[in-house]
């Protein structure tokens, strides 16, 4: 019996695959140990192997291309409606294997070992991030119970703690002044952390063509650039630029019907670390359209005019996104649009 389809659903030891033969018959469904993955899709003819977007999926995908089967990837939401009852590793995996079939499905582009080494750095950079954000907090909150209070944002923040590890900062009593000192110490060296990892990002990107090719979009730096860069590759897998906004999340609700179209808010259904920082730099942009008012071009101060900032940066992000895909497409840099 000739497999033509697999559906894989992938876990950390034990791994499920449902195969089914070209008339429709189920030839398999079977549990696979971690380390007969490999060896049993070794045996088979090449096939159409299905599995969902996850952790680890990428490098199976390309394991199990290596072996010459053809490796699609799914978002696992789009994979949820085809389970037919209750949650287990068979009925996942059949599910997987049906939905790999559908002509409408969506699949996810693999990513190649750079892609995840460059987006590995961006995971650790947020991650850290985060920390130094919980660190601030906590300092603020201790010191403000003496009476210590230190102005909003991270220059500030670092100030502090630079000032108070010298022994130039308030007096405190001797028990706090130990914990506000281990945190300030943890704080530095995280910050110091930080700046090397965005060191190696920077020169990461400037060897790679499409990141400077993004970074001549106004509001898009080397990190979102190379963000953009690691996490899509090409933008093959996208055929207009509102599509690669919609991936992102940016395109807003439509909740149509009765040929009433009713719009709202933005999906936020996509990857969300590509989300923040293309919002974040277009937040950038308003801040330097307040600063210098001459220089703003003219559909951003009528965009301000008529919305809120908020509302502002997020659809300038959408815009932004879709010449992210233009330029990506026709691999171009950016051209300002020149006034009539």
């Amino acid at each position: 019996m000739q497999v033509t389809t697999i559906g894989l659903d992938l876990a950390k030891n034990i791994f499920q695959a449902h195969g089914i033969a070209s008339d429709g018959t189920v030839a398999f469904n079977r549990a696979l140990r971690r380390g007969q993955v490999l060896p049993f899709f070794a045996k088979l003819a090449p096939c159409l192997v299905g599995m969902e977007a996850c952790g680890t999926s990428h490098y199976w995908a390309r394991e199990l291309s290596k072996l010459g089967h053809e490796v699609r990837l799914m978002p696992p939401i789009y994979v949820k409606p085809y389970v037919k009852r209750g949650k287990t590793d068979a009925a996942d995996a059949a599910a997987i294997c049906e939905a790999v079939t559908r002509p409408t499905m969506r699949f996810v582009a693999i990513k190649t070992p750079d892609q995840q080494a460059l987006l590995s750095q961006h995971r650790a950079r947020q991650l850290m991030i985060g920390q130094r954000t919980q660190l601030s907090n906590m300092i603020r909150g201790l010191i403000g119970e003496f009476g210590c209070i230190v102005a909003k944002g991270l220059n500030h923040i670092t100030a502090f703690a630079e000032a108070l590890q010298s022994g130039e900062g308030p007096s405190l009593l001797a028990t706090a002044q130990d914990v506000i000192v281990s945190l300030c110490e943890q704080l530095l060296a995280l910050h110091q952390r930080i700046r090397m990892l965005e060191k190696k990002i920077f020169a990461a990107s400037r060897k790679d063509a499409r990141v400077r090719l993004l970074e001549t979009i106004p509001g898009i730096g080397p990190v979102t650039a190379s963000a953009i860069v690691a996490t899509v590759g090409t933008p093959d897998q996208f055929r207009t630029g509102r599509e690669f906004a919609a991936w992102l999340g940016l395109t807003p609700l439509n909740r149509s019907s009765g040929g009433k179209e009713r719009l709202g808010r933005i999906s936020k259904m996509g990857d969300r670390y590509l989300r923040r920082l293309l919002v974040a730099g277009m937040t950038s942009r308003v801040r330097a359209a307040r600063a210098r008012p001459d220089r703003v071009e003219p559909w951003l101060a009528s965009l301000l005019e008529r919305k809120p900032v908020r509302l502002a940066t997020v659809a300038m992000a959408n815009k932004a996104a879709r010449i992210v895909w233009a330029v990506l497409t026709r691999n171009e840099p950016y051209k300002q649009p020149v006034a009539a």
